[in-house]
């Protein structure tokens, strides 16, 4: 494996990211937003840059970031056309994201062949204790807490040794907060329970996604929607679009407006993701160190500051001028507080490496 050129492919719902990772050791990083939808065409258009981009580096293998991957505790796949199939399957589970992520593959695989891995954020999560997995419902259902953001929380694991040492082993919250959020509680570096549940639009608010809400809500909105109506409600027009009265589901767009609604929207996805992290706490019994992760977590020190100011009762207390320049430590006291960049794309060349497909 050391010496293939691995390409890793990030697909979201709404972006395209990618790296080459060359077998020289050098990377290369793209970064395509504002697709719309799952139009294949546009998927193509993205894909083309991206290889007129890549110039004369091709790729021996491709990984792809899959948000899903159903109950099963592989990290990884070799997609042939029985995984394809099974991946299709379990579209309802992740209808935002799984149907990008099956394009990006298609597009993928008329342009370069090769093999494609498939990589799935849920893995991580799959030794979480049954009562953590559990869901209050007739298990005769067959549903569960899945749990997502998983590559990101395995970089985490991996690299939060090297920047507290030996505290990495305790109970450690991490919080992946981008415009898909959720937060992770380890244990000896291993997941053991995460906001996230049976789909990705659960847990704490989104961009576009509300978070858990009280089930009769829900019964109520299907007196009034067809399926397709409410799955479009629940993944497109909930969140801090709807909390900022349609204003914006970007929160760097809120921090610049100030307008009411914005900072109404700001305010309330601030207390849910403090009362996640009091309650991942007090499941734990304590926590010993708090990270910050994501494109809202790693990039913005407003948010983190409103986050972490009443968490004193825990023992967190922020050093204003490290936390403003986005260091690394922006503790301020004896629990750390730290800012690790989120980078599933590693996570897919390591995972790849360990298969030892080839």
């Amino acid at each position: 494996m050391a010496t293939l050129n691995v390409l890793a492919v990030n697909c979201g719902s709404s972006s395209v990211k990618a790296s080459f990772f060359s077998n020289d050791g050098t990377r290369l990083d793209f970064s395509y937003a504002h697709i719309q939808g799952n139009d294949r065409s546009c998927f193509e258009r993205v894909i083309k840059q991206l290889l007129t981009d890549l110039g004369s580096n091709i790729p021996d293998i491709i990984g792809h970031r899959f948000v899903h991957g159903g109950d099963i505790s592989d990290s990884a796949r070799l997609v042939d056309d029985v995984e394809r199939k099974r991946l299709t399957s379990i579209i309802p589970l992740a209808p935002l994201h799984l149907p990008s992520n099956l394009l990006a593959l298609d597009v993928c695989s008329n342009y370069f062949k090769v093999s494609q891995i498939a990589c799935f954020d849920t893995a991580f999560h799959y030794r979480m204790p049954t009562l953590s997995k559990r869901l209050p419902i007739p298990q005769s259902f067959g549903m569960q807490r899945f749990g997502f953001h998983g590559l990101n929380y395995a970089h985490i694991a991996q690299t939060l040794p090297s920047i507290i040492g030996e505290v990495a082993t305790k109970k450690i919250v991490v919080a992946h907060l981008g415009s898909g959020a959720s937060l992770c509680l380890m244990e000896n570096l291993q997941s053991v329970d995460t906001t996230m549940g049976y789909t990705p639009a659960g847990g704490i608010p989104m961009a576009t996604r509300s978070g858990d809400l009280d089930p009769g809500v829900m019964v109520e909105l299907a007196e009034h929607y067809h399926s397709e109506e409410l799955r479009e409600l629940v993944f497109h027009k909930m969140g801090l679009l709807a909390l900022s009265n349609e204003e914006s589901a970007d929160i760097q767009f809120l921090l610049a407006s100030k307008s009411d609604h914005a900072l109404f929207a700001i305010d309330y996805f601030c207390r849910q993701v403090r009362a996640a992290i009091g309650a991942l706490a007090s499941k734990a019994g304590g926590i010993d160190a708090l990270v910050f992760s994501a494109g809202i977590g790693q990039n913005s020190s407003i948010i983190r500051e409103k986050i972490c100011e009443p968490l004193h009762f825990l023992g967190f207390a922020l050093n204003l001028a490290a936390n403003k320049s986005n260091a690394t430590r922006i503790e301020k006291g004896e629990k750390p507080i730290v800012i690790i960049p989120a980078d599933e794309e590693i996570e897919i060349v390591r995972i790849i490496k360990k298969l030892n497909l080839f």
